[in-house]
């Protein structure tokens, strides 16, 4: 089991995940305007070459920088080599999507994302999601707030759902699932300003959570840590 990292050097691991993210991000920049190899995980659930080159250079740069910790990804998730989930109480988890939006990057669509969050008994510590194609980097220490290319961010004080921009996604299984997130969509719809599903989850809820843009976003629970809300 790994030691407690103190508080005191939060802040210094959340510098490394904003690293970390942009160097992931460049590898999705580069690889944007090129062709694809294109893999299917489902029957909408897609995967790239790019989501394999980010995520490798993701897992080497966490294991050299924090050996300690687990890490579950959603490309490699248990793979031989990295901690199995779940984790004994007490151990640090990296949480890793190395390219959250596969759909939109494949397509061409122009909404994706890095996205890093380290927990300790299922408490989330910091959290990382970088934009590559507009240089956005959104961060959060617990405690602490949130940041935006390094400048503090809020949420909106907008209360009436009537003068609100909502965000939200939908499941890969959204075809079989009957907890599909369409009934709810529906009724935001009719209730709030507009809602709005680009695609990219994390993406999605820091532009909407950011604060002046648009105040709120919601998601179905997950069925899996490393697998992500929306196609």
């Amino acid at each position: 089991m790994s030691s407690v990292v103190p508080l005191s050097s939060m802040s210094d691991i959340l510098q490394a995940a904003e690293r970390i993210a942009r160097a992931a991000g460049a590898i999705l920049r580069e690889g944007y305007s090129r062709e694809k190899n294109i893999t299917h995980k489902g029957a909408v659930d897609l995967v790239t070459e790019y989501d394999h080159r980010s995520e490798a250079m993701i897992l080497s740069q966490l294991q050299e920088a924090f050996p300690g910790h687990a890490i579950v990804a959603e490309e490699s998730a248990g793979a031989a080599g990295w901690p199995p989930f779940p984790l004994a109480a007490g151990e640090y988890e990296w949480l890793v999507d190395p390219l959250d939006g596969t759909t939109n990057f494949a397509h061409g669509f122009p909404v994706f994302a890095v996205s890093l969050a380290l927990t300790r008994r299922g408490q989330l510590l910091v959290g990382v999601v970088y934009d590559p194609l507009r240089d956005e980097l959104y961060a959060a220490e617990a405690g602490r707030g949130a940041t935006l290319n390094g400048q503090p961010i809020q949420v909106s004080a907008e209360t009436d759902l009537s003068h609100s921009l909502l965000a939200t996604g939908f499941p890969y299984d959204i075809r079989t699932n009957p907890h599909n997130n369409l009934a709810q969509f529906a009724q935001f719809q009719l209730r709030s300003r507009a809602v709005r599903r680009a695609g990219s989850p994390p993406r999605g809820s820091t532009a909407t959570g950011n604060f002046a843009r648009s105040p709120g976003t919601w998601a179905r629970a997950r069925s899996s840590c490393a697998k992500p809300a929306a196609a």
